[in-house]
């Protein structure tokens, strides 16, 4: 009997201590910090999205301004928080659809006009998310240099 109320109790005690709930960072509330780290520690004045997404604005454009839909032609740099550069276009930029690159991108140039220079900041899972791709590692926030050249 008193054996069995052992067992018992230690059940019950096991249980609670496996149904508390561990207090761990979600890779969007690092992303966040990641983020607003960097723009703190670079003085810049970004707008939040809402979705993780970060823009600032160094230069408004005056030409067409894109919808997710829109060919366009981007002069970029690529970089991770660190600095590393991972990609860059030519000075004459490259030119895409919206719907064919990563999901930053699709949200966030369309808050460019032609001929806007300006920065995306994009959490991970707006980028490549857990996986890694070439030179940027998996869970990766991405920094881009962005100035559209054309709304085509």
């Amino acid at each position: 009997m008193i054996m069995k109320r052992i067992l018992v109790f230690l059940f019950v005690v096991l249980s609670l201590v496996s149904c508390k709930k561990r207090k761990t960072a979600t890779q969007a509330e690092l992303d966040e910090k990641i983020i607003t780290n960097y723009i703190s520690d670079n003085k810049l004045n970004a707008t939040a999205t809402g979705s993780g997404l970060y823009y600032v604005i160094t230069t408004q454009g005056t030409g067409a301004q894109p919808n997710a839909n829109s060919n366009v032609t981007v002069n970029y740099k690529g970089s991770l928080k660190d600095g590393t550069v991972f990609d860059q276009s030519a000075p004459v930029g490259i030119t895409f659809n919206l719907n064919s690159v990563i999901k930053g991108w699709q949200e966030g140039i369309p808050y460019f006009k032609k001929g806007g220079k300006g920065v995306l900041l994009i959490p991970s899972a707006l980028g490549y998310g857990a996986n890694a791709t070439g030179s940027i590692p998996a869970n990766s926030v991405l920094i881009f240099d962005i100035e559209l050249l054309n709304v085509n």
